[in-house]
């Protein structure tokens, strides 16, 4: 494994009784952050919801999947909108630096009433075969065919982006990829009808990133300043070696395609 070992300015070195006031006084200011949390975590829950009318059908390992079986008896589900598009040869590097995180915590979303899945727009059996690879056991569906990832925002068809500027976290923005990460909450009541809560993207999806917690508290933090794309340094898990090194200037570039696309046949909503 490949150590990193750039320069970092440090601040001034002073004795521990400065240090510890110095402390307390940060100390301050993260509890004002813990409960401005907090309060934003209550509002959230207090956003109005919106019925789901569609009967999507997604493709999973053992067959068709509908969005409420995807709640496995439970009334609350998560989903993150993972970017593997059609063709594709793998997931976004940067989508499975979030989905590394996601198999510690199913078994503790699940004994507290959530159900946890990945959906992408790929095939199944394309994911499948990256999931294998990466050695993931978090459930993980194909809404290929399906208008869910576009009604949801984190797929754009040929027209949208060749209009320049496509809808995604709730504006118009220039985006380097037909899809788009994200995460959307769900609830469904005794009567098996489903509501769509909330939805979150780009930035909004750092609270998922514990590797990003742990950078947040060592000394050279998250080491992303003056990257042309935050997340350039990002690997698959199974690609850090020796050679690891980070291209500065390296934009978003999406996963290579295989020679021959399977998407051919989608109908785009």
């Amino acid at each position: 494994m490949a150590t990193i070992t750039t320069e970092v300015k440090h601040p001034k070195i002073v004795s521990h009784a400065d240090w510890l006031t110095a402390r307390e006084q940060l100390l301050t200011k993260e509890k004002e952050l813990t409960r401005q949390r907090d309060e934003l975590s209550r509002l959230r829950r207090e956003l109005p919801w919106e019925k789901v009318e569609k009967n999507y059908v997604f493709g999973g390992p053992r067959g068709e999947e509908t969005l409420a079986d995807l709640f496995d008896g439970r009334s609350q589900l998560i989903v993150y909108h993972f970017m593997f598009g059609p063709g594709w040869k793998e997931g976004c590097p940067s989508c499975s630096y979030l989905a590394d995180h996601f198999d510690g915590a199913t078994i503790h979303l699940a004994n507290r009433d959530v159900s946890f899945t990945a959906i992408s727009r790929g095939p199944i059996d394309q994911i499948e075969a990256f999931r294998k690879r990466m050695g993931w056991r978090f459930r993980w569906v194909s809404s290929f065919g399906s208008d869910f990832n576009y009604d949801y925002r984190v797929s754009f068809t040929p027209e949208q982006r060749a209009a320049g500027k496509v809808y995604y976290n709730y504006s118009q923005v220039e985006f380097p990829s037909e899809e788009a990460p994200g995460l959307s909450a769900f609830f469904r009541d005794t009567n098996g009808d489903i509501y769509h809560t909330y939805s979150s993207y780009a930035r909004g999806l750092d609270a998922l990133v514990g590797t990003y917690n742990f950078l947040d508290l060592a000394p050279k933090g998250r080491g992303e300043d003056g990257l042309a794309f935050s997340m350039s340094w990002v690997r698959h898990h199974d690609k850090y070696d020796d050679g690891y090194s980070i291209d500065r200037s390296r934009t978003y570039q999406e996963p290579a395609r295989t020679e021959a696309s399977c998407c051919s046949g989608e109908q785009h909503p």
